[in-house]
């Protein structure tokens, strides 16, 4: 997988605020990308956000859920 901390800048402090056709746009340009890439730009987002690291998510915790036949 590549390194979308080197690919990607994420700037906290900086928005822009858009018009709801600029906004049609951006989303049109989503549409147009392979669901893998609309995937990856989501784990990364995710990543940035909980302070994940991309290439090595946390394990889920298995010792929390319980499997078995109720009845």
């Amino acid at each position: 997988m590549p390194n979308f901390n080197v690919m990607y800048r994420l700037d906290r402090n900086a928005f822009k605020v858009q018009t709801f056709q600029e906004a049609d746009n951006t989303k049109s340009y989503w549409l147009q990308q392979s669901p893998e890439e609309r995937l990856k730009a989501a784990w990364y987002l995710i990543c940035s956000a909980y302070g994940i690291d991309y290439n090595n998510p946390p394990r889920l915790d298995r010792t929390c859920f319980k499997a078995g036949k109720n009845g």
